[in-house]
C-alpha cells in the first residue's frame, strides 16, 4: 500500500487533459517510469484511484511513486517521440528496456598448415579474423553454411598428425566434409578450398557463385571435366545452402518479423530480420520488471527508434493499440513509407509461427521446457479466453465396469507437462451406482475441499484450469460445485467422437474447435486421464475379485479380508506370506493354515 495516494490523487485531480509525457519518481526522486497520454488527467487518473485493479507488475510500481513530474505537448504524436528520448535518457526501471541476447564474436581462420573456420568470442594473437559481428547468430551461420559449402572439418582432429589414423566420420559419408583425415588433399590445394572459402565470407554466395561458374567454364574449355565436376558440385552445396537460408517470396524480400511468447512469468520477443530474400539476423529481448500495460506498443516503439534501418514491411503477431501513430512515427525516422500488419495465411504466417517458436525456445531453456510444450499452454489460454495462462492444470475422468469399481483419476500438467507426483484417485463414497454426474461432482468437492490443505503441498494449490473427460453434462454438473468453492477456476469438458479420439472443448452451452498445439496438449491430456483412470479400475476390480475369492476360505469373513488386504496390500505379498506371518495380520492359526492351503492349492494332512 503506497501512504502517498491521497497526496497524488489530489495532485492529479488539478491535471490537465492535454496530450503529454507523466514521469514517475519514486521517493529519492529518481525517475522509476516513464509514459505518454492522450489524456493527462485521465492516465494517470487510473494509478491511483481507489478500484485500481492493475496487473501485479503496475501494482508493484505504483506501490513505489511518491511524486510524479509531467511535460504537456501540442499532440499525441509528440508525446510519443518525447516518451521515446526521455526513456533513452534515463533508463527508468519499470519501462521496457531493450536488453537483447547478442554479443561480439569474431569469424577466425586459424594459423595453421590445415586451417579451421571458426567463431571466437575473443581475439587471439594467431589466426586471422573477420568481423566484428554484433550477432553470434549471424557467425554462427555463415561458419556453419562455408564449412558445409566447401567440406571444411569442424572435428576435433589434428592434421597433419591425424592424416589415414582412424575413418572419416559421418559428415564425409553424407558428404558434408571433403575427409581431410584420409591424407588425399595437399597443402596447397586446401589452401586454396580456404582462400575461396574466405572470399565466400566476405562476398556472399551470389558471387561466388558467378565466380565458380566462370572457373567451371574456363575447365570445360580447358578439357578439365573432373575439376569442372568438382566445382558444379560447389555450385550445387551454395545453392542449397542458400535454399536452406528459407528464401522468402518477393512480398517479404526486406522485412523485420516480430513475434512474443508469454509465459506469465516470463515475456519474450523475437526478431527475425530478413534482407534481400535471407535471413540476416535474429534478436531476442527478454522483458522483466516492465509496469507497461501495453507492452508490446512500447517495445515496437524502443527498438526501432534506435535503429538505423527500418524495412518497408514489418509484420507482428498481434493488434498492437496506436497503429497508425505507430506506422507515422516510424515512417518519418526511416524517410520512406512503413506498413505493420498480421498475416493471415501463407509465408508470412509460417515466417510469424518460426519467430514465435524462437521466442518461446529462449523461454523454455531456462524453464527447462520445450518450446512447443510453452506454445502449447499459451495457445490453449487464448483459445480458452483465459485472463491469465494456465500453467496449472488438473484433469479428471470417471471409470468403472458397469456398477462396479467405480473411480476417478485427477491428473495434472504443469507448464505442458505431466506432473505425476500430484496424481491422485478416487474411490466413490457416496456414489455407489453407475452415475458419472454424481460421481464428478462428487470427485470435484472432494477435491476443492483440500484446497486448504497444508499437509499436501499440491492438493493445495488452485488449478488454473479443470477439464473433464466428457461433454457438456460433466461440466454443467461440476460447475456449481466449482462456482460454491472456488469460482476463479476455469471449467471445460474434453470431447470426444466416436472412435474416441478428441474432437472438441465444450463450455458446458457450446463446443469449441481446437487446433495446432492446443489440440496436441488437449489430446495428451485426454489420453492420459483416461489411461490412468482405467488402470486404477482394473487395479480395484481385480482387488475386489481376489477378495471375494478369500470369502470361499472356511473361517474368513468380510472383515477379515479387510485385515489382510489392509496388512498386505498386494496380492502377491499375501501369496507369499507363510502361516506365521498370516497370522501377524491378527487371524487365528487355524484358519491362517486353511488360508495358506487354499492360496497354494494344497490339501491339509
Amino acid at each position: 500500500m503506497n501512504d502517498r495516494l491521497t497526496y497524488l490523487r489530489e495532485k492529479t485531480a488539478k491535471l490537465t487533459a492535454s496530450p503529454g509525457v507523466y514521469l514517475m519518481k519514486d521517493k529519492q526522486e529518481k525517475i522509476i517510469y516513464i509514459g505518454k497520454a492522450k489524456n493527462l488527467h485521465k492516465r494517470v487518473s487510473s494509478y491511483f484511484r481507489k478500484d485500481a485493479n492493475h496487473l501485479p507488475k503496475v501494482a508493484k510500481m505504483v506501490s513505489h511513486v511518491w511524486d510524479y513530474d509531467f511535460i504537456v505537448t501540442d499532440s499525441e504524436y509528440e508525446a510519443l517521440l518525447l516518451e521515446c528520448s526521455l526513456i533513452k535518457q534515463h533508463q527508468p526501471h519499470y519501462n521496457i528496456l531493450l536488453k537483447d541476447d547478442k554479443g561480439y564474436c569474431y569469424i577466425k581462420i586459424s594459423d595453421e598448415a590445415y586451417p579451421r573456420i571458426t567463431v571466437e568470442k575473443h581475439k587471439t594473437p594467431d589466426g586471422i579474423y573477420i568481423g566484428t559481428y554484433t550477432s553470434s547468430f549471424t557467425a554462427k551461420s555463415a561458419v556453419e553454411e562455408v564449412n558445409t559449402v566447401f567440406g571444411l572439418p569442424d572435428c576435433s582432429r589434428k592434421f597433419p598428425q591425424s592424416f589415414r589414423k582412424g575413418r572419416p566420420c559421418l559428415n564425409y559419408y553424407i558428404k558434408r566434409c571433403i575427409g581431410l583425415c584420409r591424407g588425399n588433399f595437399s597443402q596447397e590445394d586446401y589452401q586454396e578450398r580456404i582462400r575461396q572459402a574466405v572470399q565466400y565470407l566476405k562476398n556472399g554466395s551470389q558471387d561466388s557463385v558467378k565466380r565458380l561458374q566462370e572457373q567451371m567454364q574456363t575447365a570445360a574449355e580447358n578439357l578439365e571435366f573432373e575439376k569442372a565436376a568438382q566445382i558444379r558440385d560447389r555450385i550445387k552445396a551454395i545453392e542449397k545452402a542458400a535454399a536452406s537460408q528459407k528464401i522468402l517470396d518477393n512480398e517479404f524480400q526486406n522485412a523485420d518479423i516480430i513475434a512474443l511468447a508469454d509465459n506469465q512469468d516470463k515475456i519474450c520477443i523475437s526478431v527475425l530480420i530478413y534482407r534481400n530474400g535471407r535471413l540476416q539476423d535474429k534478436i531476442n529481448f527478454e522483458l522483466e520488471e516492465q509496469a507497461e500495460e501495453n507492452f508490446f506498443d512500447a517495445f515496437l516503439v524502443r527498438f526501432y527508434h534506435e535503429r538505423e534501418e527500418i524495412p518497408d514491411k514489418i509484420l507482428i503477431s498481434q493488434e498492437i493499440s496506436e497503429m497508425e501513430l505507430t506506422e507515422q512515427m516510424l515512417s518519418e525516422k526511416a524517410g520512406h513509407k512503413i506498413k505493420l500488419y498480421i498475416p493471415k495465411k501463407g509465408s508470412g504466417l509460417e515466417l510469424l509461427q518460426m519467430a514465435r517458436q524462437n521466442a518461446a525456445e529462449a523461454i523454455a531453456i531456462q524453464e527447462n521446457r520445450t518450446g512447443k510444450e510453452l506454445l502449447a499452454v499459451e495457445s490453449l489460454g487464448k483459445l480458452l479466453g483465459l485472463s491469465k495462462i494456465p500453467k496449472y492444470i488438473e484433469a479428471y475422468d470417471i471409470s468403472n465396469l458397469a456398477s462396479d469399481s467405480m473411480v476417478a483419476g485427477m491428473i495434472v500438467f504443469e507448464n505442458g507437462r505431466p506432473l505425476k507426483k500430484a496424481y491422485k484417485r478416487f474411490s466413490m463414497k457416496e456414489n455407489q451406482n453407475q452415475n458419472d454426474y454424481a460421481c464428478m461432482q462428487e470427485v470435484i468437492r472432494r477435491r476443492l475441499s483440500h484446497l486448504h490443505d497444508d499437509s499436501d503441498s499440491y492438493f493445495s494449490r488452485i488449478p488454473d484450469l479443470i477439464l473433464l473427460d466428457g461433454g457438456k453434462g460433466h461440466v454443467n454438473a461440476a460447475a456449481p460445485v466449482i462456482a460454491e468453492l472456488c469460482p476463479e477456476i476455469a471449467l471445460f469438458g474434453m470431447v470426444k467422437d466416436s472412435k474416441h479420439r478428441t474432437r472438441a472443448i465444450t463450455t458446458g452451452e457450446r463446443e469449441i474447435q481446437i487446433s495446432g498445439e492446443a489440440f496436441q496438449l488437449i489430446t495428451r491430456i485426454q489420453d492420459e486421464v483416461h489411461r490412468y483412470s482405467v488402470a486404477y479400475m482394473h487395479q480395484k476390480h481385480k482387488k475386489q475379485s481376489f477378495a471375494s475369492d478369500l470369502l470361499q476360505v472356511q473361517g474368513i469373513g468380510q472383515k477379515t479380508v479387510r485385515k489382510l488386504m489392509l496388512y498386505f496390500k498386494t496380492r502377491d505379498t499375501l501369496w507369499n506370506a507363510d502361516v506365521p506371518e498370516l497370522q501377524k495380520a491378527g487371524i487365528p492359526q487355524k484358519t491362517a493354515e486353511n488360508l495358506y492351503y487354499y492360496l497354494h492349492g494344497e490339501k491339509q494332512s
